[in-house]
């Protein structure tokens, strides 16, 4: 189809409705391509946001903002930013979205997200968090099996989570049965 548009073009042979029917059918094709980058982030953005609801941590991460760490760049910080601007926490706590460099740079927050292009970090990441009540996200296939609490993945087209029990208990996280019945237990 693209190489029908190009010839066309360098021929001059286009009409108004050639060029029109081309012009949507390459609107189409991006359209279909890039939902699933900006999508996925979305909605994974959405999934945390519930999880909220239905992870309880302890009461020493019950106070102040409820902080949220993107460990590197990811397009989902973005969401996370836009997301944080209309919802709270438990009806009072305003979510605080802070992106991160370094592992060096974790400290006590409720959610650290870790994006598919630092997941061959993880181990570091999870020695440096080691018990401390902060839910693990990940996105990268494998990492719920490597100690990530949370990890995204693509099941049948669509995006479902792993979640690892073992790991939650470690970081004396309380998790009910309606989020591990949604999940994809490990």
């Amino acid at each position: 189809m693209i190489e029908r548009i190009f010839a066309c073009l360098s021929k001059k042979l286009y009409t108004y409705r050639s060029m029109k029917r081309s012009l949507l059918t390459l609107l189409l094709v991006a359209a279909a391509i890039a939902p699933g980058f900006s999508q996925t982030h979305k909605f994974q953005s959405v999934f945390m946001f519930s999880f909220t609801r239905y992870v309880q941590w302890p009461d020493a991460y019950n106070q102040g903002d409820f902080e949220i760490m993107v460990l590197g760049d990811s397009p989902i910080l973005d969401e996370l930013k836009t997301m944080s601007q209309t919802k709270k926490v438990s009806g009072d706590r305003s979510i605080k979205v802070t992106k991160i460099g370094a592992i060096s740079e974790i400290k006590k927050c409720n959610i650290l997200y870790i994006p598919a292009s630092k997941s061959s970090q993880i181990e570091n990441i999870l020695a440096k968090v080691s018990n401390q009540s902060i839910l693990i996200v990940t996105e990268e296939a494998g990492l719920g099996a490597k100690g990530s609490n949370i990890n995204f993945i693509v099941k049948d087209g669509k995006l479902a989570f792993e979640l690892n029990q073992a790991s939650i208990a470690k970081q004396n996280l309380k998790i009910s049965n309606e989020l591990s019945r949604l999940a994809i237990m490990i």
